[in-house]
């Protein structure tokens, strides 16, 4: 038998965790930060500021290194001791833009110094909580999935920091990281022989988001968080994601919701076939993903002198059993790929990213699973900013401009931004930065402002008409603002105005620093940008608790689509009001 201090001992090892466990997962005991998980126990930390605890970089999967990338992702490995959780994970491989990462994983200066170079890692698959530092229970969780053209992001943007959002919604807010780009999407034969469904569908992205939402209804409750309550947010590609969520057959068929009201921001996800002639689709045909799968590995063959011309690279291809190339794509590192997909395949039109339509991840056709009502049915609040297509002046060709409408490189535009001092009278002008063919910015039909309102209708704007009147044909609790604030100083006012993205400082209350903090917040524009900040913040609140974003900080009563809300602020106060929205192609 065991001796007395044998048992003793047993009994200790036992009641400590079981003790831990009883204070960790009390919001008033006496470790507010030590919290469990299915596969351990992490440790966040304390804001005394904003009155918020965080945990950031937990694990919601393994990293989809080696063999597992362009797999569906696995869970994690369990873990003995307590996991720090209070720094960011890593940014998921990506080329460099201007939104970042640089070399730092945080928005600082190598950004302008890693552009079109791999930044980021493939262990990236980590996900950030932040809630109240209350007692509260049951709080409605917000999710939020970055934008980045379904090619770059990263949750450890500045931007993105959910503390101000979680007090002000009393709510609970996680951002994800998923995979990225060709690494997130990729419609390749040679990686699907003898994998599971999931694989098959190439889409490791959408699966990385569906993962990280399972591991929420799992674990969220032991941070205070409603599993049964779940609003997923997300803002341009992120916006796509989660309409690709909504509509995904193996969410619309499963027996128990992974979330339970839907924030899609300044996106769409609408094919070709879906829309009037002469718009712009937010989705591409599985076809175009298999072509650029090909792309991807024959040029790869020819980089490496195993091919000297595409037709030798398919007779390699098909000298080898399928198992050898799908080595050969995985010996290949980031930086590798990135190279061959800007220098040659961005020359097809085959460098983009983003849901493939293969039917079992992602719908086939997501308006028609709308219509068909065979999607995830819940509450939906839909936005988008007022100037879209400002962010975009290379694309303004399509429209019948004269070339790219932006007058500066990349690096020109990142070194600007990043020093700029707003308060200081103008240090540069809109000739600087618009191209001459599209000055004057306010001229008619050939103008910056009037082009860049055109891409918006037939990009932006014909995709949201498209799902949001399949959405409210099906359900009545469809919700839509405009964002129209453009308070910043001349020539940004112009040059931005309400652009994509500018809502997002709003939604977050997050005014520094980012890419855009420093051409658009001013002393002087504070006090209206704060308080129509705190409007929005607390409609997505009012949203995720009740499914319905009606609240006192309106000030009106906020109808649903087809009509919808103006966010917008002077200099000193907000000003919010009721639109009827006009179809964007009449």
């Amino acid at each position: 038998m065991p001796s007395i201090k044998t048992r003793w001992l047993t009994t200790i090892t036992i009641a400590l965790p079981l003790m831990s466990a009883a204070y960790a997962n009390n919001e008033g005991g006496f470790d507010k930060t030590t919290r469990a998980t299915e596969y351990g126990w992490i440790d966040g930390a304390v804001d005394a500021g904003s009155k918020t605890l965080s945990w950031k970089g937990i694990p919601y999967a393994k990293p989809p290194v080696g063999e597992l990338r362009w797999r569906a992702p696995a869970d994690p490995d369990k873990w003995n001791s307590v996991l720090s959780t209070k720094a960011f994970g890593n940014a998921c491989s990506q080329y460099g833009r201007i939104y970042g990462p640089g070399a730092n994983n945080r928005y600082d200066e190598t950004i302008g110094t890693t552009l079109n170079t791999a930044v980021g890692h493939e262990d990236c698959l980590y996900l950030n909580i932040w809630r109240p530092a209350n007692n509260g229970k049951k709080l409605p969780v917000i999710v939020f999935f970055h934008g980045g053209s379904n090619v770059s992001g990263y949750t450890a943007d500045p931007m993105y920091e959910g503390a101000n959002l979680a007090q002000r919604a009393n709510a609970v807010v996680v951002t994800v990281n998923f995979r990225l780009g060709i690494l997130g999407f990729l419609n390749q034969p040679q990686l699907k022989t003898g994998t599971d469904a999931d694989t098959q569908s190439g889409n490791f992205a959408i699966l990385d988001s569906i993962k990280s939402l399972e591991f929420l209804q799992r674990n969220i409750e032991n941070f205070g968080g409603d599993p049964g309550n779940v609003t997923i947010m997300g803002e341009s590609a992120g916006a796509i994601n989660v309409y690709a969520l909504l509509t995904s057959p193996r969410l619309a068929n499963a027996p128990t919701k992974l979330f339970h009201r839907a924030v899609p921001l300044s996106g769409g996800l609408s094919l070709a076939t879906n829309l009037p002639p002469g718009t712009v689709p937010t989705m591409s045909p599985a076809s175009t993903y298999a072509l650029q799968g090909n792309a991807l590995l024959h040029q790869l063959l020819i980089v490496d002198g195993k091919a000297t011309d595409v037709p030798s690279a398919q007779a390699y291809v098909a000298s080898q059993t399928e198992q050898q190339i799908a080595a050969y794509l995985r010996s290949k590192t980031p930086a590798q790929l990135f190279s061959v997909l800007l220098t040659r395949l961005a020359l097809q039109g085959l460098a983009g990213s983003g849901p493939i339509p293969d039917g079992a991840i992602v719908a086939s056709n997501p308006v028609n699973a709308i219509y068909a009502q065979q999607y995830v049915k819940v509450p939906v609040l839909a936005g988008n900013t007022r100037d879209e297509g400002k962010l975009f002046p290379s694309f303004l060709p399509l429209v019948g401009g004269t070339g790219s409408a932006r007058a500066v490189t990349d690096a020109q535009l990142f070194a600007n931004h990043f020093s700029y001092k707003p308060n200081d009278p103008p240090q540069t002008a809109i000739e600087q930065w618009i191209a001459p063919s599209y000055l004057p910015a306010d001229a008619p039909v050939t103008g910056f402002t009037a082009r860049a309102e055109q891409f918006n209708r037939i990009f932006f704007l014909a995709s949201r008409d498209n799902i949001l009147n399949a959405l409210k044909a099906k359900q009545p609790d469809v919700w839509y603002y405009r964002f129209d604030w453009d308070e910043q100083p001349s020539p940004w006012n112009v040059i931005y105005g309400a652009a994509h993205l500018f809502d997002l400082p709003f939604v977050f209350g997050n005014f520094s620093p980012s890419l855009m903090a420093n051409i658009m917040n001013t002393t002087a524009n504070k006090p209206g940008r704060l308080e129509l900040s705190d409007a929005m913040m607390r409609s997505i609140g009012a949203f995720a608790k009740h499914g319905n974003p009606n609240n006192d900080s309106l000030g009106v009563y906020w109808p649903t689509w087809p009509t919808g809300l103006t966010f917008d602020a002077t200099q000193t106060q907000k000003v919010i009001g009721v639109q009827n929205i006009e179809p964007a192609i009449k």
